[in-house]
């Protein structure tokens, strides 16, 4: 298990690595986007939780208001996932342009550099906001035995079906358990595939 994990980080230093230098270009078109299509900064600092309960900061584009966090508690009553994670479909505070870059996962991009430093994974159950976890039973706290990733089995695996976090959860769960190689290139490939489709929101 030992060499597996070494492969893995290994891969996941040259995959990050490769994929910052390759879509530059692409970030600086996104970074102007974002820019110049709605007040506030580029990135949103993403404060989250990693393996062992650890917080950390990661990054994403700018995909909602500059306001977004402070608007959360008056969309509490919509949430349409069981359990402690917000998810609205439709989320009034996503921009035009957010819309667009959640739709093929651009905003996810800046999350690479995570993976470069460590704090996370190509693959691995999705980090939760610091605040979310702060909610987390037990059982949900599971999650966090591995370290997190950019795309995960539920990311995959018809996520946007999955109305309860339990459930979410006990995907994360199943990864943990089966987790290999193969396991981790077969969600990459789906990933790719998911991208293109546009499945995301």
């Amino acid at each position: 298990m030992g060499l597996k994990l070494t492969i893995k980080r290994s891969l996941d230093i040259v995959v990050a690595a490769m994929a910052l230098l390759l879509f530059s270009p692409l970030f600086l078109v996104l970074a102007l986007v974002v820019k110049f299509t709605s007040p506030g900064p580029v990135f949103y600092r993403w404060h989250v939780v990693g393996k062992g309960g650890r917080p950390f900061c990661s990054y994403k584009f700018r995909s909602m208001v500059v306001n977004a966090d402070a608007l959360k508690a008056d969309l509490e009553q919509l949430n349409e996932m069981r359990g402690p994670v917000f998810k609205l479909t439709n989320d009034p505070r996503i921009t035009r342009v957010g819309a667009w870059m959640r739709r093929y996962s651009l905003d996810e991009l800046p999350q690479l550099y995570s993976v470069l430093i460590g704090d996370m994974s190509l693959v691995g159950p999705r980090p939760p906001l610091v605040t979310e976890y702060a909610c987390f039973s037990e059982y949900q706290k599971q999650k966090l035995a591995v370290i997190p990733g950019i795309t995960c089995l539920w990311q995959v695996s018809g996520r946007n079906r999955v109305s309860d976090f339990d459930e979410w959860v006990g995907l994360d769960l199943e990864y943990i358990r089966h987790w290999s190689l193969g396991l981790d290139l077969k969600i990459l490939l789906k990933t790719v595939r998911e991208v293109f489709v546009g499945s995301g929101q």
